[in-house]
């Protein structure tokens, strides 16, 4: 008997071409490393400059844990506005003045009784700090933004 041809026994299995190397790799995945390359080094620099420009803020902080009273925190917070302003700009500033400044430098707006505490702080005698003194000065270090 003559055999069909359409039957199912006369096929054959595919021919496959070889699989397609993962190396060497095409030339424009190098380009695309470069680039990643060139992104995470900007980022890491873009990161190490900013942790570097807030040295201060940290050493502000750690010395903010050791003050004892409010004129160490007046003291304070003065020093760390000089770090990043201009000595004329904040120096001659004294009384309302000076906590207007620092009001307009900080997010939150100053409660009454820490402005009093920086106002007379430096000169009456020394006061235990308050939490609520310290909170503000801790936060002012953390937030402040140079007032525009």
């Amino acid at each position: 008997m003559p055999e069909d041809p359409a039957s199912l026994d006369r096929m054959h299995d595919l021919a496959l071409p070889p699989q397609v190397p993962w190396w060497p790799l095409a030339p424009g995945w190098y380009v695309v490393i470069a680039l990643l390359l060139v992104l995470a080094l900007l980022l890491a620099h873009r990161i190490w400059s900013h942790w570097r420009r807030n040295a201060y803020r940290r050493a502000a902080l750690h010395q903010l844990a050791t003050c004892g009273d409010s004129p160490a925190v007046a003291e304070l917070l003065r020093r760390t506005a000089l770090a990043i302003v201009p000595r004329s700009e904040v120096a001659a500033k004294s009384g309302s003045d000076w906590t207007d400044w620092l009001d307009t430098c900080a997010p939150a707006t100053m409660p009454a009784a820490v402005k009093e505490h920086l106002i007379t702080g430096p000169y009456a005698a020394p006061v235990p700090v308050t939490p609520e003194l310290l909170g503000y000065a801790r936060d002012w270090i953390r937030h402040h933004r140079l007032p525009a």
